[in-house]
């Protein structure tokens, strides 16, 4: 409810107002109200499929009769919604919203990050990327490219307590991580001949954000898990270096998730393009000389 009357401008009282006289115009309860949380009843989630597939209808009327989206060059109107994990929203996706903005500077884009799996469908976003397991739901799929992920430390931690040699040395170093990751206290990592070993970890600090791990990491709290695309800068001056270069740790692939209708937004289709033809590129970017752990 607070969300939503920040999106609308309004106060969250007028947002409770408005729902409850729809609901009376309706006849039938909407939303499922305690305590706790908020749910959709099955009337509820009925009316907003529904009234969602009629609004968008209803631009892509506006559309074609301005001829907005008539051909490739012409700017786009209107807002599209899009979700992304923290670290490809705040790293990696500026440069394309800038580009997208220079392109179609009338068009009003919302970026919402978080870290868990977000349902176009269901959470009214038109455009939702995830890392990894892309999960069930009435979406299509389409993959933008492979996040990489780097085992670093700062090199004033490793001159002050040693560099692991291998895998399992790890044990014996402090490590810091987003939580939820390597829950099992194990570490994947792959060979260069492809074959996976379980490192033991010692996990000293988990944290619910990349950003304070980084910073940690850099401060010399211990040894850590990184996307790549957060730490390049860092690999490549120095202030990070990889451990156990010879070792891998498994990245994630990048999907976007977009509703599976037979008919998508023209919007939908041209940022679906613009983030096809940028992103690859960006994530393939070769990995600086210090984060193979050959120079300081």
């Amino acid at each position: 409810m607070s969300a939503a009357a920040r999106d609308l401008g309004i106060g969250q009282p007028a947002v409770s107002e408005r729902i409850e006289r729809l609901e009376t115009h309706l006849g039938t309860r909407l939303l499922r109200r305690n305590t706790r949380k908020i749910s959709l009843t099955d009337a509820g989630a009925a009316f907003y499929h529904r009234s969602k597939h009629a609004l968008e209808a209803a631009d892509d009327a506006v559309a074609a009769v301005a001829q907005d989206a008539a051909t490739h060059d012409k700017p786009m109107r209107g807002k599209i919604r899009i979700a992304a994990p923290h670290g490809v929203g705040e790293m990696v996706l500026p440069p394309i919203l800038l580009r997208l903005r220079d392109r179609h500077p009338h068009l009003e884009i919302d970026l919402v990050l978080n870290d868990r799996i977000v349902d176009p469908v269901t959470e009214g976003v038109d455009i939702s990327l995830r890392l990894g397991d892309c999960g069930e739901g009435s979406f299509a799929a389409r993959r933008l490219g492979h996040v990489r992920r780097v085992l670093v430390a700062a090199p004033n931690y490793l001159a002050r307590r040693g560099r692991p040699t291998k895998p399992a040395e790890l044990i014996d170093h402090p490590f810091v991580r987003v939580t939820g990751l390597f829950n099992n206290g194990q570490l994947p990592l792959v060979s260069s001949g492809r074959q996976t070993t379980l490192a033991p970890i010692h996990i000293a600090l988990s944290l619910s954000h990349w950003r304070p791990v980084h910073a940690l990491l850099l401060g010399g709290a211990g040894i850590g898990v990184l996307q790549e695309p957060v730490c390049t800068e860092d690999l490549a001056s120095g202030r990070l270096t990889q451990v156990l270069p010879g070792f891998a740790v498994p990245g994630f692939d990048l999907h976007a998730l977009y509703p599976a209708a037979r008919s998508i937004a023209p919007r939908i289709r041209r940022v679906l393009s613009l983030l096809q033809e940028h992103l690859p590129a960006i994530l393939r970017r070769p990995v600086p000389v210090d984060a193979r752990g050959k120079a300081s």
